[in-house]
């Protein structure tokens, strides 16, 4: 399921700036009122570039997954041993 694109803001600004504790609210992304709780603001093109870095890593991992699963299930039906990361996926 996709997150709401202001919690992908505040993921984004949080990974940003560690010591950020403040908001993202707002309907839409040219609407948003994001609060900087006295931290240092930063522009939207650099939260949207994090943003796009943080999809792309979501989506490596997602393929990485399903790619390990089917080699454990390759291996299985090989009669193969399995890697220890393909036993852990297996037994999730």
């Amino acid at each position: 399921m996709e997150k709401p694109l202001t919690v992908k803001y505040a993921e984004a600004i949080k990974s940003l700036n560690s010591n950020w504790q403040g908001s993202v609210s707002g309907n839409a992304e040219e609407d948003f009122v994001i609060d900087w709780n006295g931290e240092a603001e930063i522009s939207v093109a650099d939260i949207q570039a994090k943003i796009t870095e943080m999809d792309a890593a979501e989506a490596n991992e997602v393929t990485a997954k399903a790619n390990l699963k089917a080699s454990a299930k390759a291996k299985l039906m090989a009669g193969e041993a399995l890697t220890e990361d393909e036993a852990s996926m297996l037994v999730i």
